[in-house]
């Protein structure tokens, strides 16, 4: 095994992800799939963070024509995130992964509040970091979140996991003729218009130089390959 380009990374997995073949809720195949492939990376050495969404169990904008206000949704969506952390933190532990959950909400009697001090230490001593309930605020996506976290806590890149392998210049699921990028530009993603993050997000990783990549999670073997330095999905960075 050669050394590692990415020493610690921030994992960014979509709620949805956990669906499986299923419209909403968790699978358990789903879940002990992402579980084995955190382990994974762990046994090598990699300093793992995740950051996941609720899309799957309720998103913030289900409510309109609920009567939910946008704001009482977004928290609504947030706690969402942290029954999919502490779901995937039962499956990490049931093979034998430490993990933290850290939550942007104080919910002590659950998870350890999210302090960024805290949460480097935990990746030091080999622990996975589970960082949930977005940032706590309203308006802001769990992309805003991960983008936050992964530069707080010094983040080498984020491995944005998806059902395609990579950035194209279309839908690659209603466009056969969508091309994929290897590598592309910060600059340039915005000058094509392609979405990568939402808006926010992706500022805040431009202007730190944090390297994103768009890979496909269901893929075996992507995970510690991307982490060696091998080129999988798309690269964007500065």
């Amino acid at each position: 095994m050669g050394a590692l380009k990415y020493q610690r990374i921030l994992l960014k997995l979509s709620g949805e992800s956990l669906m499986g073949s299923q419209k909403f809720g968790i699978t358990a195949e789903m879940l002990q799939h992402y579980a084995q492939q955190i382990k994974q990376l762990q046994e090598m050495g990699v300093e793992v963070a995740v950051v996941i969404g609720g899309g799957n169990i309720f998103r913030g904008i289900q409510s309109d024509g609920t009567g939910i206000d946008s704001v009482t949704g977004d928290y609504m969506g947030m706690l969402a995130t942290v029954i999919n952390g502490l779901a995937l933190q039962s499956a990490l532990e049931s093979i034998g992964v430490q993990t933290r959950v850290m939550t942007a909400l104080k919910m002590e009697n659950v998870a350890e509040p999210y302090i960024r001090r805290r949460a480097i230490r935990h990746l030091e001593k080999g622990r996975v970091v589970i960082c949930a309930a977005g940032t706590g605020n309203p308006f802001f996506t769990t992309d805003s979140a991960a983008a936050l976290r992964a530069n707080e806590i010094g983040a080498h890149a984020i491995l944005k996991g998806t059902r395609v392998d990579g950035i194209y210049t279309a839908d690659p699921e209603k466009d056969p003729m969508a091309i994929k990028f290897d590598t592309l530009t910060f600059a340039r993603v915005i000058s094509l218009g392609l979405e990568v993050m939402d808006m926010t997000a992706f500022t805040l990783c431009q202007e730190n130089n944090m390297p994103i990549i768009v890979f496909d999670i269901n893929g075996l073997g992507n995970l510690p390959d991307i982490v060696l330095g091998k080129s999988v999905g798309t690269l964007v960075e500065g």
